[in-house]
């Protein structure tokens, strides 16, 4: 049955019109109501048919039995599944995923795919962010629908703000990120502002949520974030996170992009489509700006 499905989904244009060419926004409400049902045996049955389009892998769970689909989405792992890097001179991946496109931010100017650039102003809403990181550094990971949904600090850091920005929820796969400019800019996300704590320096860290996958839980904040929801915004916060200290999570697969200032850059070992995991080294500072 995988197989088959994936064969089918394979081809670009199918995939296309299946995962975008619907009712987004209806079909993320009705996934998102169906995922909560607290009924063991439906969400048996919903992760059987997961299965048949995903690899998704549960051995490390801690739970094998769940109440509702959406348990499944936001699984833990047992302790010690993602140990975290600790050297000072890097930055961990603060989720499983695959890496997208990354390199120098050019003049405000970031690439989503070959071909389709888009701003810093767009994509964050705000000026001051867009100076900020205008010659900074980017990573963007993508998270598939059977991977570990949690995200957590890529290092030692002091969130002050997060920025709710409601959107649309057009799929974030390479198919996806090659046919519909701005994407990112597009869909519902939250902007989380911060400083690491070693250095000073200011990051943001961005989820952006898709079709099905339209609620962003953080643990610093009090309030679901999800396409109903209306403020207040932005939300100040004073939460101090630890490297590898649990963020928040994804109710389902989505990305992640990270902004850095310049002197930063992807480890030489990795590149468009490496797979990483949480905790796992991505970034190394090279160079520390006065």
């Amino acid at each position: 049955m995988q197989k088959t499905l994936n064969r089918i989904l394979a081809h670009e244009d199918i995939n296309f019109l299946v995962t975008n060419r619907i009712p987004r926004i209806a079909a993320t409400h009705f996934v998102g109501w169906l995922s909560h049902i607290q009924s063991p045996r439906l969400a048996s049955l919903l992760i059987w048919i997961w299965r048949g389009f995903s690899e998704l892998d549960l051995t490390e769970s801690k739970q094998q039995h769940f109440r509702s689909l959406n348990e499944c989405f936001t699984r833990e792992l047992v302790d010690g599944s993602r140990p975290f890097c600790d050297d000072p001179g890097t930055v961990a991946s603060p989720s499983d995923g695959i890496v997208g496109a990354f390199g120098h931010i050019d003049d405000g100017t970031l690439i989503q795919a070959k071909g389709f650039p888009y701003t810093l102003r767009d994509l964050t809403q705000s000026p001051h962010l867009a100076s900020d990181f205008q010659s900074g550094y980017f990573v963007t990971l993508r998270l598939t629908s059977s991977m570990y949904h949690r995200f957590h600090a890529p290092a030692d850091l002091s969130v002050s703000k997060v920025t709710y920005i409601s959107g649309d929820t057009w799929n974030v796969n390479p198919i996806a990120l090659k046919r519909v400019e701005r994407l990112f800019c597009k869909n519902e996300r939250a902007i989380i502002e911060a400083t690491l704590s070693q250095s000073l320096q200011r990051i943001a860290i961005i989820p952006v949520a898709a079709v099905l996958v339209a609620s962003i839980r953080l643990h610093f904040v009090n309030v679901l974030l999800h396409l109903r929801y209306k403020g207040a915004n932005p939300i100040h916060s004073k939460a101090s996170l630890s490297r590898g200290e649990e963020m928040g999570w994804f109710e389902h697969g989505s990305t992640i992009i990270l902004l850095f200032p310049k002197g930063y850059r992807l480890l030489s070992s990795l590149g468009t489509g490496s797979k990483v995991k949480a905790g796992q080294a991505i970034l190394e500072a090279f160079e520390v700006l006065p």
